[in-house]
């Protein structure tokens, strides 16, 4: 097998050496689009401890590492070997904690990752104060929101509960959609019955100044940038859960066929993400009573029942129409000239699975898209989603399908994910019956 040479990375501060020659500086300057989003600038009512700063220390160096390695550069054009330095508070507990990072990263990015720990000096750095206000006034409840349909759901499902303590959740800006993002904010906001706060962060990462190389455009390590920031704000304010709410039909993405296997499915919110993810957070946190679970509240909920959970909560049609569920949107893939430049491409898997969920909640899907996969016009290239798709829905899928390429944690039931799996199917089935029979043959 043909070996990909190593990128090497480190993660530099103050009075740091690197770690040899050859390796390549990461700073918290490659992320910033604004003052206002940077870490220091957080609107938390307390200080995080330094196991969330770390976690959050080293997800951010592993989200620049990945976008600052092209993959186009090694044999396969995919896999990738990355070597990564990055200061923690506490070594000898990530070292620990290295096998479920390295089973974490190689997971969610199909690429071999060596990474090390060295001592880093808390109170060497300017620490946040607690602002005035009491533990009562600490959020109740943490939640990622993306802009996407499946957190709007579970964001106004939780918005609409009567408490004293804020719902607090996270955003990570959407370049070219903030104001999709705004509005399905608001949304929510004119639902709400509690306090909502709103936290919001840059995922935008620049290349390193006289760079000659190009960005890595796939981004499969954000799904733990997004879930260690969310886990770093609610470790600050002692809130003992993190809710990432994705569908059990995206979270699992079974491969349509062998060519999708490991990391060429999108795997940020599957099972043994999250179970290796959680592994870390009691591994590295100062007491048990510290640690921060992370769960995905949809994982037994397929798209067409998450859209339902958000029509019921008294989100109208519209709001759901506007959120953001493309994979390959045509405003990002600036070389897809033949798609209108709208939010949703229509033709990937996840906008399939996103039309499906529509059509079941509300008998119509009304979002702009920039194609139709059945369009008779349309390449086959485009088209490849869709009859991916077909194959797949003839084909009948079992347990042993869904452990074919990711394992399954031990505390999961399989028998409930496949039932998961299935009703999505059917939902796409019924996707497929009602489009046009131009191109429904694969």
């Amino acid at each position: 097998m043909t070996e990909t040479p190593a990128f090497h990375f480190w993660l530099s501060h103050p009075g740091a050496p690197a770690p040899g020659p050859g390796w390549q500086p990461l700073s918290d300057a490659l992320y910033w689009e604004s003052p206002a989003r940077a870490p220091d600038r957080r609107h938390l009512l307390a200080p995080a401890p330094d196991w969330a700063d770390d976690l959050q220390r080293v997800a951010r160096a592993v989200f620049a590492a990945d976008r600052c390695t092209s993959r186009e550069e090694t044999f396969d054009r995919w896999t990738r070997h990355i070597r990564l330095s990055v200061p923690v508070t506490a070594p000898d507990a990530w070292t620990r904690a290295l096998p479920h990072l390295t089973a974490l990263l190689t997971t969610v990015t199909g690429d071999r990752w060596e990474v090390e720990f060295r001592p880093y000096d808390a109170n060497a750095r300017p620490r946040s104060r607690p602002l005035p206000f009491g533990p009562e006034e600490y959020a109740g409840e943490v939640a990622l929101f993306s802009g996407g349909l499946d957190s709007l759901g579970w964001a106004a499902q939780r918005a609409t509960v009567r408490s004293p303590r804020a719902l607090l959740l996270v955003t990570f800006e959407e370049r070219n959609f903030e104001s999709l993002q705004d509005y399905v904010f608001e949304a929510v906001s004119r639902r709400r019955e509690r306090d909502l706060r709103r936290l919001e962060q840059s995922q935008t990462v620049r290349k390193p100044k006289d760079a000659t190389f190009a960005l890595e455009r796939s981004t499969r390590s954000r799904g733990l940038l997004y879930a260690a920031t969310a886990v770093h704000a609610a470790a600050a304010e002692h809130v003992p859960l993190v809710h990432i709410p994705e569908n059990g039909q995206l979270a699992l993405n079974p491969p349509l066929s062998a060519a999708r296997w490991g990391a060429c499915s999108t795997r940020s919110v599957h099972p043994w993400t999250l179970h290796h993810l959680n592994r870390i957070i009691e591994t590295i946190a100062d007491r048990p009573e510290q640690a921060v679970r992370v769960v995905n509240p949809f994982a037994a909920l397929t798209k067409g029942q998450v859209c339902e959970a958000a029509r019921d909560a008294g989100l109208p049609q519209e709001a759901l129409e506007a959120t953001l569920s493309c994979g390959t949107s045509p405003v990002r893939q600036h070389g897809r000239s033949r798609l209108r430049r709208l939010p949703h491409c229509g033709l990937c898997f996840p906008c399939l699975v996103r039309r499906s969920g529509l059509l079941h909640a509300y008998g119509e899907d009304r979002t702009p898209y920039a194609a139709d996969p059945w369009d008779p016009s349309l390449d086959a290239d485009l088209a490849e989603h869709w009859l991916a798709l077909r194959r797949w829905l003839d084909t009948p899928c079992t347990v042993l399908d869904l452990v074919a390429d990711v394992p399954l944690p031990p505390e999961v039931r399989p028998a409930e994910l496949l039932a998961v799996v299935e009703s999505g199917r059917e939902e796409l089935r019924a996707l497929v019956a009602q489009a046009p029979a131009v191109r429904r043959s694969a």
